[in-house]
Order: structure tokens, then C-alpha cells, then sequence
């Protein structure tokens, strides 16, 4: 598991590179943003925007999606 953050800490340097390639690593792996936001104490907007600037091809968004009913026939 990863370790906890303090909220609202500022992580810059060599902590954030560290987060970064952890984070990098176990989305790649298959955790969700929100799994990795949880996990480490830090909001979606952070571990979205720290996956970003290390690079990673961001999965889609998975779900049911909202357009019309299709016809069957």
C-alpha cells in the first residue's frame, strides 16, 4: 500500500518524482485514479494531474454511457 500524504502537503523534488513512478506503475497495472486518490489521502485532481505529467495514456472512462436507447429489431 502506498503511504498516506498529509493533506494539502506541497510534494515537489525527488518525493513527487518517487509518487509519481509509484502512482505510474500501479495505474498501468490497472488501478483507477480513484483507488490510487484513496489509497494515498491525496484528491482525484492531484493523482490525475501527477499521472499526466509523468506521461501515462489516460484509460477512458468506463461505465454505461448516456445516449438513446438503441432499437432492437
Amino acid at each position: 500500500m502506498a503511504e498516506k500524504l498529509v493533506k494539502g502537503a506541497r510534494i515537489s523534488g525527488g518525493q513527487r518524482d518517487k509518487l509519481a513512478s509509484d502512482l505510474k506503475k500501479k495505474y498501468e497495472g490497472g488501478r483507477s485514479i480513484r483507488e490510487l486518490a484513496t489509497e494515498t489521502g491525496r484528491s482525484y485532481g492531484f493523482v490525475h494531474r501527477v499521472l499526466s505529467e509523468s506521461g501515462v495514456n489516460l484509460r477512458g472512462r468506463g461505465g454505461a454511457t448516456r445516449g438513446k436507447a438503441k432499437k432492437q429489431v
